[in-house]
């Protein structure tokens, strides 16, 4: 049956209009409004407003005394360190693979492609255990670097790199395909108008790719504070030392200072949600670079 029979089959007007045939009647399109918005309460908005609720459950006071608390601080600077290094990592590593996997064709592209996927594959967990079976005292490497007196597992650089291999995809797989739709026809006029390997990429490609890039960075700093499974297996939990914010809410709710737990937890939610706004914003602004890439090159080269 073609679309015009079914078009013709619809009763009232709607057989002359077949945008109205193929649009759900306005009770169910307010059914299906109403179960995603109840959905939302339930799975969003309840757990969030649970969460500030109970932080500050015995007043403001003890709310801010919970976060000032040396562990707590110490947590958060740690945090904030294996997020800064993860992302500017996996920037790095995220601009070079995605420029040769979409500029180039090289023997390997297929494998490069599938490493970059790996840690989607991979629980968390597992890959902290490798860690620890690499670099641990027991490890392959773990003899080498004791008797060098170098620390990876259970301290700052195993967290880093465990953080580091979680957030991995996350900026490459943002800008591979916007990269393959923009193509390679501007840096190729840029190359005819004389302009060398630096001046292609920081005029024409970083500008092409800058929403994108920032949307990935979003993601990629989200993921490396909420990190929970493979750092807990690399940190030794020792308090004030190898501990980040999810471990810490993790070990303050062991010891039933619920209050104090989520009074920190509250924190991740406060950048969860800043995160959440910021993804939205720049999102849109990313949307639209992938509708509309005008050429810039023309009047940036010399």
């Amino acid at each position: 049956m073609t679309q015009e029979t079914l078009i013709v089959s619809v009763k009232g007007d709607r057989k002359t209009d077949p945008a109205r045939a193929l649009t759900e009647t306005r009770w169910v399109r307010w059914i299906l409004i109403t179960v995603a918005l109840l959905f939302i309460a339930l799975f969003l908005l309840v757990p969030l407003a649970e969460v500030f609720t109970s932080a500050l459950n015995k007043g403001f006071s003890y709310y801010f005394g919970a976060i000032r608390e040396p562990d707590a601080l110490s947590a958060v600077k740690l945090t904030l360190i294996a997020a800064f290094f993860s992302v500017w990592f996996n920037s790095a590593f995220g601009i070079v693979s995605a420029w040769a996997i979409t500029k180039f064709s090289f023997p390997g592209k297929n494998l490069l492609i599938t490493l970059i996927d790996l840690p989607f594959t991979v629980s968390p967990v597992v890959s902290g255990l490798v860690y620890v079976l690499l670099f641990g005292l027991q490890g392959l490497l773990g003899p080498w670097l004791q008797a060098h007196n170098l620390h990876i597992i259970f301290a700052l650089p195993g967290i880093v790199l465990a953080t580091i291999f979680v957030t991995f995809p996350f900026i490459s797989r943002e800008l591979i395909p916007l990269m393959q739709e923009q193509g390679s026809e501007e840096e190729e006029a840029a190359m005819v108008l004389g302009a060398n390997g630096w001046q292609i990429f920081w005029r024409v490609t970083l500008p092409n790719i800058q929403w994108g890039l920032l949307y990935g960075v979003i993601l990629c700093n989200a993921r490396a504070m909420g990190e929970f499974g493979a750092v807990s297996v690399v940190s030794g939990h020792i308090r004030g030392l190898t501990n980040t914010l999810p471990l810490h809410v993790e070990i303050l709710y062991n010891d039933y200072d619920f209050t104090a737990a989520f009074a920190v937890a509250s924190l991740l939610t406060f950048l969860a949600v800043l995160t959440l706004i910021a993804k939205t914003l720049v999102g849109l602004k990313y949307e639209k670079e992938r509708q509309v890439l005008p050429p810039r090159f023309e009047s940036e080269l010399p």
